[in-house]
């Protein structure tokens, strides 16, 4: 079975790359651009086959999608939600154009299923967990831009009876996660003696392992179920950043501590920020079954033997 993977550079990408790739099955497919950094899979890159497309360039993705006619389509790329990536109409054009030309490539073939990825931020901010039917309310370009993408397959899906389904991540660590991120930066400068430079402690989010969310796009692909569906993809508990540095500090156990307020906060938080996961287990068959602890002790035990990638 052929399935293509865009974004396959990034954390959540990669990691999927990978896992496919370890379960010696199916015929993989990547989109790439030629500035893309692949050092998440330089070792495995003899093991799939990249293409060199933009999905900004429609004729050259519809060409592409035509070529390798893949069974499945796993969309993971993105762009605005990182701090640094600003760019309003870069955000805009990568995330939302981006999705609609794929889309629109992939309705001339026939597959047996598309996975949109979508954000916890399309919901905006919320006082209670966040439900899959709760009125998108985003606030930011970022969470903007992922909610109109997710309402154009949801669109798309219900108006052409294509099995579209979009997955909406809460916040995935793990292994192969972005340098800059919170948690990459606390165990590199951890293990390294030094105080991790942060803000605040308060900041709360609902952090998932990444193998549980590798395991909710298995499922998809197994059994894609109706088309136009949302799922969101997080733990169902909310932890605050300054839980989430503790752990890693008493994991390492080296002496070395945080710094709090070495870094100026910039944005307000809010006090909720979790998924409600009720509709994940029966439309999915998926639950997370990996706790804060053991997720995070994979996660250190990992960047001790890969540190090299984080200089």
């Amino acid at each position: 079975m052929k399935i293509l993977v865009t974004g396959a550079t990034g954390f959540v990408g990669s990691c999927l790359v990978r896992r496919l790739v370890e379960m010696s099955q199916f015929e993989i497919h990547i989109f790439t651009r030629s500035r893309s950094d692949k050092w998440r899979l330089a070792d495995i890159l003899g093991q799939v086959h990249s293409h060199d497309v933009d999905l900004l360039e429609a004729a050259a993705v519809e060409k592409a999608v035509d070529q390798i006619r893949p069974a499945v389509i796993c969309h993971l790329a993105t762009y605005g939600g990182m701090a640094h990536q600003r760019e309003t109409s870069v955000i805009i054009e990568s995330n939302l154009m981006g999705t609609i030309n794929l889309v629109r490539a992939c309705e001339h073939i026939k597959f047996n299923c598309f996975i949109n990825t979508g954000s916890s931020s399309e919901y905006g901010i919320k006082s209670v967990p966040m439900s899959e039917s709760h009125l998108p309310e985003p606030v930011g370009d970022y969470g903007v831009s992922k909610a109109a993408a997710t309402l154009f397959c949801r669109s798309r899906s219900i108006e052409k009876g294509l099995p579209i389904v979009t997955l909406r991540l809460f916040s995935p660590y793990g292994p192969w996660d972005d340098p800059r991120r919170m948690i990459p930066q606390v165990i590199k400068s951890l293990l390294r003696g030094e105080s991790p430079r942060l803000s605040t402690p308060e900041p709360v989010r609902d952090f998932i392992y990444i193998d549980d969310v590798l395991e909710a796009y298995l499922k998809v692909m197994d059994s894609p179920g109706s088309g136009g569906e949302i799922f969101n993809v997080g733990t169902g508990v909310q932890h605050s950043v300054g839980e989430v540095v503790s752990v890693i500090t008493e994991i390492i156990g080296n002496g070395a501590k945080p710094g709090w307020g070495m870094v100026e906060s910039h944005r307000p938080e809010p006090e909720c920020w979790l998924a409600d996961i009720s509709k994940s287990g029966p439309g999915l068959g998926w639950l997370p079954n990996t706790s804060l602890r053991a997720g995070l002790t994979k996660t250190v035990d990992w960047f001790r033997e890969n540190i090299e990638f984080y200089p």
